[in-house]
């Protein structure tokens, strides 16, 4: 009875040396995920960003539909301009004399290909609806209206997908806690997005530790 008493007693101090191990390892380890997840997911927001800031140039309004964006990606150019002074003199009705009238003139020097200029020969574009480690190929929600500021008809598009997603294998505590995060140098809430669909805005609701990971 005594030897069966030390080893249940051997078992419940491996197993609460466990917990106390992942207690404190766990946390380090979700960060880690979690920044290198997040890390991949606002790199492919960035890239719907930046196609979309093409399409509103040539188009005016912002895509709806990754399809219409991969298309304009695809076959789309941006017009190359110059604008110079001029100037020409002209005869003044009212003072019957002429005056010099100084004017702006916009020149079309040429196209560049979207694709080119956003992409160089990456083909990656092709998959900017796919989000990174969905783990049943979830898709970004993304959508675009027009919404009014005071009298202004303003274009605006929105890009999201939520955390759930993105970390769908880890610890549900650790993810239920990550969903609550209200911090400057965390991504609020549960969804990592970029876009507006209420503020005239393209920027993302992830901190610059983000962007500072792109840039090294």
């Amino acid at each position: 009875m005594k030897t069966i008493i030390q080893i249940v007693l051997w078992i419940a101090c491996i197993g609460f040396a466990y917990l106390i191990y992942n207690s404190v390892t766990g946390p380090i380890e979700f960060k880690k995920v979690k920044q290198e997840r997040f890390a991949k997911v606002v790199a492919k927001l960035k890239d719907i960003r930046n196609a979309q800031e093409a399409y509103k140039t040539a188009n005016g309004t912002y895509a709806n539909d990754f399809k219409s964006l991969i298309s304009f990606v695809d076959t789309g150019k941006y017009t190359i301009t110059q604008q110079r002074d001029s100037s020409y003199m002209e005869m003044d009705k009212t003072y019957g004399i002429e005056l010099l009238k100084e004017i702006k003139i916009i020149d079309t020097l040429g196209f560049v290909s979207v694709k080119d200029s956003l992409f160089k020969n990456d083909d990656r574009y092709k998959s900017l609806m796919d989000v990174p480690y969905a783990p049943n190929a979830e898709k970004f929600e993304m959508k675009s209206a027009i919404i009014d500021k005071g009298g202004y008809k303003a274009p605006v598009f929105e890009a999201k997908v939520k955390k759930s997603i993105i970390l769908h294998d880890q610890p549900k505590d650790l993810l239920t806690r990550e969903n609550a995060q209200v911090s400057v140098e965390e991504v609020n809430g549960d969804v990592i997005k970029v876009g507006s669909l209420e503020q005239v805005s393209t920027s993302g609701n992830w901190p610059p530790i983000y962007d500072k990971k792109e840039d090294l």
